[in-house]
């Protein structure tokens, strides 16, 4: 039951002309970034410090000019048409009429939001990773913010790692988009709310930036030594939002 919702999921998800219209701007996006990321040879881990861009460094670098577009364009749009989108076009009560678990459907449309920003990072690391080794100056070792000087094992696992506390963060902006989602009347205001939440959160708390400048956030937690910032801050309101997206998704009135 559970692999049948999701396969349903992704059909619906790929069938919409707003996720293809997207991804094929995101797609742009890269190719555009791409072209002038190897023309410029320089690049920033944030405003206070530039570096030069080379074959060991440039799959981080290359999603710190993209994750703007991420966070502010492409997940708060596939989250308003998923959650909200299907709803007021009543798409959502055709699928709800049938004996599915409301909370099943949720974690289903929850995970193939996150499925879908899992496979913009894994094109945009390789497209990093392979372009960078082809084109980009070689060197044996590059060093990252905070002076890590880190040879090609040492830098593939970096790259790696800020690839996977990148999606973290991701995850949890889907969270809240969705919380968002199902409280808006409509998917222009969903978008509109998620986006006003994601800047907002900065006035809140120095502590939130990092929903606002993603990759600056996660090149300054990686040169801090034992970090604990996934433990007691992201993973914290991921558990928390969730908690409230399945509260509110049962509250909530679909098919009245």
């Amino acid at each position: 039951m559970m692999t049948g919702l999701f396969i349903s999921e992704l059909e619906r998800t790929f069938k919409r002309k707003k996720t293809a219209a997207v991804l094929a701007v995101y797609a742009g996006l890269l190719a555009f970034i791409w072209f002038f990321f190897q023309r410029g040879g320089i690049s920033f881990f944030d405003a206070d410090h530039d570096v030069k861009i080379d074959s060991l460094n440039s799959a981080p670098l290359l999603l710190r000019d993209l994750s703007f577009a991420i966070t502010f364009i492409v997940i708060p749009m596939f989250v308003a048409d998923s959650f909200n989108g299907e709803y007021t076009s009543g798409a959502l009560r055709m699928v709800l009429i049938r004996p599915h678990h409301r909370v099943k459907l949720f974690f289903v449309k929850w995970a193939v939001q996150c499925l879908l920003v899992f496979i913009i990072l894994c094109i945009t690391w390789l497209v990093g990773t392979c372009l960078g080794r082809m084109v980009m100056p070689h060197v044996n070792e590059t060093t990252f913010l905070g002076g890590q000087t880190l040879g090609t094992v040492g830098a593939l696992l970096y790259s790696l790692k800020f690839y996977g506390i990148c999606f973290c963060i991701f995850i949890a902006v889907i969270s809240i988009g969705s919380i968002l989602s199902v409280l808006m009347p409509n998917s222009i205001l969903s978008y509109v709310a998620t986006i006003g939440a994601l800047i907002g959160s900065m006035y809140v708390s120095d502590k939130l930036s990092f929903f606002f400048s993603v990759t600056d956030s996660v090149f300054h937690e990686l040169s801090r030594p034992n970090s604990e910032f996934l433990v007691n801050l992201l993973f914290p309101i991921l558990l928390i939002s969730l908690i409230i997206n399945l509260f509110v998704w049962k509250k909530k009135e679909w098919v009245g």
